[in-house]
């Protein structure tokens, strides 16, 4: 598949995977994708920009939202009655300000070398392939990338376009009736 990619389309995959790595996530996701998609410009890039979104914005957005699994797992010890902001505060006035985010000090270390995709992440790219040949393109550029990432429904994603005000449905329509690549 990857060889129906345009350069634009592969250079999407390596800064997704530089986002992820700076991030200090062990895998990529279909945000990075959207991360890349925005800062390498291209059909997708330029969709994202007429929906008002640009790579500072939306890194932005991905951090705030934060990773869907960090949620889950604060929402299940707070049913068991902890409380992780009172576990924040004993953890930093004992260690320091930020000693939870201290990769070093929680013995994990930075990812490095290839990072894995996450099975959304998988689904975007294998979709972005399927919107290119439904289109009739020959190659894979990142207007179909964005249109896997739109299609794969990965909840992160969704909240962070969600959280920029992005009309999904109507930016779907604007790549799907652009002219072929």
């Amino acid at each position: 598949m990857f060889e129906r990619f345009t350069e634009e389309a592969r250079q999407v995959v390596v800064v997704a995977q530089l986002e992820a790595r700076e991030a200090r996530e062990p895998s990529i996701d279909a945000t990075h994708l959207l991360l890349g998609i925005a800062m390498v410009g291209g059909p997708g890039g330029e969709a994202l920009r007429e929906a008002g979104v640009d790579p500072s914005r939306l890194r932005t957005a991905v951090r705030a939202v934060g990773d869907p699994k960090s949620a889950l797992d604060a929402e299940a010890l707070a049913a068991l009655g902890i409380d992780l902001g009172q576990v924040q505060a004993a953890a930093e006035a004992a260690f320091g300000s930020g000693a939870l985010d201290d990769p070093v000090r929680l013995g994990r270390r930075r990812p490095g070398g290839h990072l894995p995709f996450t099975a959304f992440s998988k689904k975007a790219l294998a979709l972005s392939l399927q919107a290119a040949v439904r289109r009739g393109d020959g190659a894979i550029d990142t207007r179909h990338v964005l249109l896997g990432v739109l299609d794969a429904g990965e909840k992160r994603s969704t909240a962070v376009l969600d959280r920029l005000a992005v009309d999904r449905d109507d930016l779907r329509r604007r790549l799907d009736a652009s002219d072929a690549a």
